[in-house]
């Protein structure tokens, strides 16, 4: 059912956020760039003939349309992400020992037993990323509150441990922020795209911490046009922002980045190699450095009220 223009209003757009006069911060160990590496795992949680009479069309090509039947093809390419491509990057994670997020959906990790036993030794974080990985925008406000507080329980049935901040597939929808409100255990939100920094938001009378996100860095533009045609393009696109981020940091102040990554395309060991150059350039500047997005919103909650100003 298509939601009024009424019941869409509640949530008012800002077009100024900080201005010209961000806080100006560095991070622990006066590190000037904070990179959040988020790998969404999702493999299992995806439209599934089977389960909804319908495909999902982002494999390892992005489908502009999907045929009416079954789809192997599609789902098999979603399948070399839990066997074999969320393996590398673990791989890799160990290998440099550093930090990242992982942004999963409740019913992918309810797939994979052994990726979750993997969390569970590591010192990563969880963001969640819905019970499926199916789009909430057109979803009825029950329905969406039902499969927030089922993938909370799942989460926490798997893990041990609930997540502390949230992230929908590409699009929340005009509820989500009220219902995390309303569920009462979220540390931070992370749907918006809208900074490279955290803030605040009065959300009817309730103070939400936003830690964006960020699309522009994102490996899912091996699929899409203009996008990443070789691991190079992905490696030097992250540099780029890494090297001006650090640049500018003198003038603005400590800033964040988040690079968003999945295990059936960065997995793939092409794409893995991209990936490796660009944790060996961070691991190659002590300005920079891997922090969990759980770690960055305890950090501003903690620290935002001495960041200076300067205009």
């Amino acid at each position: 059912m298509t939601q009024s223009v009424a019941s869409q209003a509640p949530q008012p757009r800002d077009f100024v956020g900080y201005g010209p006069r961000p806080p100006f911060m560095a991070w622990p160990g006066d590190v000037k760039l904070a990179i959040n590496l988020v790998l969404n795992y999702e493999e299992g949680s995806e439209y599934s003939w089977l389960e909804d009479g319908r495909n999902d069309n982002w494999g390892e090509y992005n489908l502009t349309s999907s045929p009416p039947v079954r789809d192997l093809g599609t789902e098999t390419h979603f399948e070399y992400g839990s066997r074999a491509g969320v393996w590398r990057l673990a791989r890799l994670f160990d290998r440099y020992d550093i930090p990242i997020t992982i942004s999963a959906c409740a019913v992918a990790l309810e797939q994979n037993p052994p990726f979750v036993e993997w969390m569970k030794m590591r010192r990563h974080d969880l963001l969640g990323h819905g019970l499926r990985w199916i789009d909430y925008t057109t979803m009825e406000r029950s329905e969406e509150k039902r499969h927030l507080n089922e993938a909370v329980a799942l989460y926490e049935k798997l893990l041990g441990r609930r997540p502390l901040g949230w992230n929908c597939r590409s699009l929340p929808s005009v509820n989500t922020r009220d219902l995390l409100v309303e569920e009462g255990g979220f540390l931070y939100h992370s749907d918006p795209c809208n900074d490279d920094l955290p803030y605040f938001v009065d959300h009817q009378g309730t103070e939400i911490l936003v830690v964006p996100y960020s699309k522009t860095l994102n490996d899912s533009r091996y699929l899409v046009a203009p996008g990443y045609s070789n691991p190079r393009d992905f490696a030097e696109d992250c540099r780029s922002a890494i090297d001006y981020m650090l640049d500018e940091a003198d003038e603005t102040g400590g800033r964040m980045l988040t690079i968003g990554i999945h295990a059936r395309w960065m997995g793939q060991p092409n794409r893995t190699s991209g990936l490796r150059e660009v944790i060996e350039h961070v691991k190659q500047n002590p300005a920079a450095a891997f922090m969990r997005r759980e770690d960055i919103a305890r950090f501003w909650l903690a620290s935002h009220a001495v960041f200076e100003r300067r205009g």
